[in-house]
């Protein structure tokens, strides 16, 4: 499964070093991580670490592979 998270703000050092499994990249003021999810677990874990880095997901949506 690949997804695609919307992150508001641009916080591209704090990304890179909070989530190495994924890509990113700045847009409209927003940032897009995206990247392969294993499991549901991987996906809560992801989620569990935006919350812990006051990181606020706008969209979130699993993209076709």
């Amino acid at each position: 499964m690949r997804y695609e998270f919307r992150v508001e703000g641009q916080e591209a050092r704090t990304l890179a070093k909070g989530f190495p499994e994924l890509d990113h990249v700045t847009v409209w003021g927003q940032t897009l991580l995206y990247g392969p999810v294993i499991d549901e677990a991987h996906l809560y874990g992801l989620l569990a670490r935006f919350r812990s880095l006051r990181l606020r997901v706008v969209e979130m949506r699993q993209l076709p592979d």
